[in-house]
């Protein structure tokens, strides 16, 4: 009898053990690196250019504050929106005898408060101004008219007449650090473009000898497209007929169907797929490797998870885990990938009636910091220098004082799948369920004292959309209401440590985890 007692206790031992020990397995991971190995200089591609709706809007206070905060706390290099020499930008017109005018104070104020606060423009060439265009389409509820040019010969003189006008004002050497991209999604018919595939290379083949007419050294490039399209064609285009290219632009958006939707009715699903965007840049990546010009730059112009500015994915705090994942699996396939966009002052489908409405961008309308703004600012936060790491869900840094970064998130994909829409699925309150725990461990570190910074995002921490379902979704937020929110999600540590490091010279620690969790450590040295 008491031989079968042992044996049974001995089985629900096993038992017990295989499930703790199944759940460590499978939850549980290590990132484990040493301070005196490096990998080199930190790639910062994820901060080379960030999106904004259009020009105009550039205009608006509101809109100027909010990127000066952004570029501080983020440090965005470049710049990119749409409207360019839309009809509200009053950039030309003609006169009774079709002469051209140009004009260009509006830009002028526009650029001259962008490299104020250091920031440059990334070019884009569009829409077309309504006096030089073949018809009367437009897209959006600005009205950006989306039809060729009459005359292409007046569309090159005004893109040649606007690049000696930047060079006139903000000099050459400033200029040749910009880039000049040819349109917005030519290959999204009739929307942006009611042209063919060559009317385009025609578009891009004028605009880019206008360009280069001012100034050889000046980078062009295209095409702009949606889903990483026409890549090669493009290269094709240039090289047979001799024409300038000098970087490659695309898009890629992280749901399963369409590439555009203003108003967010046709209904949008996150991509289950591990490749997701990340599969789009590194085939762009392999095809111009392959291609007659293998050493172009690759920049993606537009990528996010979803390409509707009415996708509660964007407010959502699973966004910031998301938007790390992405970025990391990128890797070097990209020379930058420019996160669609900083701010819900964004009016491709008219003004918006609520604080939050599914909206691309980083901030809110009153600029409150949403879950996927930490993103950017936790990465703006790393050091120079990559220590080599091989977790694939994390950068380690250093920098030249001594500290160490290390910046680790979850990304779980909890969307349901096929059956639900992003629409219906991310208003909802969704708590994240916990994922085991991180065990991190430096090596080499130098003998001393130490603060450890902790910052992170995560379900109700720095998730300024949980507050607005607490508050009830009300249409309308009050001062005091977008204070608080802005107050409670403002980034701030959320705890410090102080640490001994002895002679060894290594640190240690385990952190447990929920599922889209991001967390930075900042391990200062004393």
């Amino acid at each position: 009898m008491m031989k079968r007692n042992l044996i049974l206790l001995y089985i629900l031992f096993c038992l017990t053990n295989i499930q703790l020990f199944g759940q460590n397995n499978a939850e549980n991971r290590i990132i484990k690196v040493d301070y005196n190995k490096t990998s080199g200089a930190l790639n910062t591609m994820f901060k080379e250019c960030i999106g904004a709706g259009r020009a105009n809007e550039g205009l608006r206070a509101d809109w100027q504050q909010q990127l000066a905060m952004t570029k501080k706390e983020c440090d965005f290099k470049y710049i990119r929106m749409h409207g360019l020499l839309s009809d509200d930008m009053a950039v030309y017109r003609e006169d009774s005898k079709g002469n051209p005018e140009y004009n260009y104070q509006y830009i002028d104020a526009l650029y001259d408060f962008l490299l104020s606060i250091k920031i440059k423009p990334f070019v884009e060439l569009g829409f077309m101004p309504n006096a030089l265009a073949s018809g009367s389409q437009t897209i959006f509820w600005w009205k950006g008219n989306v039809t060729p040019p009459k005359d292409y010969k007046k569309w090159e003189d005004l893109i040649r007449n606007l690049a000696q006008h930047f060079t006139e004002r903000y000099g050459a050497e400033e200029v040749k650090t910009w880039y000049f991209e040819v349109w917005n999604e030519p290959n999204l018919t009739p929307g942006f473009w009611t042209g063919t595939q060559a009317e385009y290379f025609k578009l891009y083949e004028y605009a880019a000898r206008g360009i280069k007419s001012v100034n050889p050294a000046y980078k062009v490039g295209g095409p702009a497209t949606a889903g990483a399209g026409w890549v090669p064609e493009t290269i094709d285009f240039c090289v047979k007929n001799n024409v300038p290219l000098d970087f490659i632009s695309t898009h890629t958006y992280g749901v399963k169907q369409g590439f555009l939707d203003e108003f967010g009715t046709t209904g949008t699903v996150l991509n289950k797929e591990e490749s997701s965007v990340s599969g789009d840049v590194i085939n762009s990546r392999k095809q111009i490797s392959n291609s007659a010009k293998p050493n172009l730059e690759l920049h993606y112009t537009e990528w996010s998870s979803s390409y509707t500015p009415a996708d509660p994915v964007h407010d959502s705090y699973h966004s910031a885990a998301y938007i790390l994942q992405k970025l990391k699996q990128v890797g070097n396939a990209a020379n930058s990938m420019s996160y669609w966009v900083f701010t819900d002052i964004f009016e491709e489908p008219g003004p918006r009636f609520t604080p939050f409405h599914g909206g691309f961008g980083l901030l809110n309308t009153q600029g409150i910091k949403k879950p996927a703004y930490f993103s950017y600012a936790f990465l703006n936060k790393l050091g120079e220098t990559e220590l080599q790491n091989k977790d694939s869900s994390s950068w380690v840094t250093k920098n030249k004082k001594g500290d160490v970064q290390l910046l680790f998130w979850d990304f779980t994909n909890t969307h349901p799948g096929d059956s639900v829409n992003n629409q219906s699925y991310y208003i909802k309150d969704l708590p994240s369920q916990p994922k085991g725990s991180v065990k991190i461990e430096i090596d080499g570190l130098q003998k001393g004292n130490y603060t450890l910074e902790i910052y992170k995002v995560g379900y109700k921490v720095n998730d300024a959309y949980a507050d607005y379902l607490a508050l009830g979704k009300p249409s309308q937020l009050n001062r005091e209401q977008v204070q608080k929110i802005k107050e409670k999600n403002n980034g701030a540590l959320i705890a410090t440590e102080k640490v001994t490091i002895n002679a060894k010279g290594t640190y240690s620690k385990v952190y447990k985890m929920n599922e889209n969790d991001v967390v930075l450590f900042n391990l200062v040295k004393q």
